[in-house]
């Protein structure tokens, strides 16, 4: 196993620079960028929007400001007519624009290989500070979101598997496939409007992971005060996520109690618990674990951006949203990075996992 490890480890490295280099050259094609949008400020509000980025020239060629130029049109700009052509140098200069494609990726890939990505472009901070502040919510939703469905899934599925075509497998189908059908970003603000001071109750808060005493409670009204905080967007979010992990996992069960070896198990005397948890379970197991890096990866990064948005909570997702339509392309790459890395890391996991599941599975026999 110690092998397979590290050959994926290092399969690691091609694949993020790969990652890396495709990203960096479809930015070079994006219309607009960081420079355009500072000349609009500057045609659209005076020389003052010049004053408010003059801050962040210190953020010059080094870290990771070196990843991307999509507003270089042979060298023009365009609304930059009557500007000081001194003024569109130093921001070239600012945002490591005045070097060659290849060089701000050298650059860049050297920067990120010590995860070093620079100053934000327009926020006047670290990238890793930014990202560092956001990282508590997106932890939090994606986290207790993936624990929870699969805490909640895994049981049902089982039970419905077990109990196939009984009145409890029909109503509990209905149930999820009614709230896989209500989109979370409808079903959030429904929360808000009944649960949160909208228009019945105010039993749970309305933004925030913590409230404004937070640093004055004990350590279990710290957790509580944490866990009621987060009880209307998990809500939001989860209720789409059961049904395909129940479903998947009732199928998975379905599939090997069907098969000889549990026929053969239930000849020789083994209980019903027996078979179903010593024999079935592992093998049913491995197609549900194999969902895990996408169930995820899409709770903490993705699936969060309109929650966050509903329940005021800035995490990741926002973060990433705000830098995409600012152009802010050190806090974009920096995230795509962070995303793909931990892509990696959790795929590699999830491999593991198969193998404390079922030891039969060797990965070292088979190419990787």
């Amino acid at each position: 196993m110690g092998a397979y490890i590290l050959k994926r480890l290092l399969l690691m490295i091609p694949t993020l620079l790969g990652i890396m280099l495709m990203t960096f050259v479809v930015i070079q094609f994006v219309p607009g960028g960081p420079i355009e949008k500072i000349i609009s400020d500057i045609q659209g509000t005076g020389q003052d929007a010049a004053g408010r980025i003059s801050g962040n020239t210190g953020t010059e060629a080094g870290g990771g400001n070196q990843a991307g130029a999509g507003s270089e049109v042979t060298g023009k700009y365009r609304g930059a007519a009557g500007l000081d052509p001194e003024l569109i140098k130093q921001l070239e200069k600012q945002f490591g624009f005045d070097k060659p494609p290849a060089t701000r990726f050298l650059l860049m890939v050297r920067d990120y290989a010590t995860f070093n990505f620079g100053q934000s472009y327009f926020r006047g901070r670290p990238v890793v500070d930014l990202i560092i502040e956001k990282m508590p919510v997106s932890i939090s939703l994606g986290l207790w979101l993936t624990l929870i469905t699969y805490f909640v899934s895994i049981p049902l599925g089982i039970a419905k598997a077990v109990r196939d075509g009984s009145s409890f497998d029909i109503w509990t189908s209905a149930a999820i496939i009614v709230g896989y059908a209500i989109p979370g970003f409808i079903f959030a603000i429904m929360l808000v409007v009944v649960f949160a001071g909208g228009s019945y109750f105010s039993w749970f808060p309305l933004r925030g992971l913590t409230s404004d005493n937070f640093s004055s409670l004990s350590l279990v009204g710290k957790i509580l005060d944490y866990a009621w905080h987060l009880v209307l967007p998990l809500t939001a979010m989860g209720i789409s996520s059961f049904a395909t992990m129940t479903l998947l996992t009732k199928n998975s069960f379905l599939d090997e109690i069907r098969k000889q070896y549990v026929t053969t198990a239930r000849a020789k005397g083994l209980t019903e618990r027996q078979v179903l948890y010593g024999h079935v379970f592992r093998n049913a197991m491995l197609l549900v674990i194999s969902g895990f890096p996408g169930a995820f990866l899409s709770a903490f990064f993705a699936g969060s951006l309109l929650i966050e948005t509903i329940f005021s909570l800035d995490g990741l997702g926002y973060l990433m949203f705000k830098a995409a339509i600012d152009r802010d392309y050190a806090i974009v790459f920096a995230n795509l990075y962070i995303m793909t890395l931990f892509g990696l890391i959790v795929a590699l996991i999830s491999d593991l996992t198969y193998t404390w599941i079922d030891p039969r599975i060797d990965f070292e026999s088979r190419e990787v």
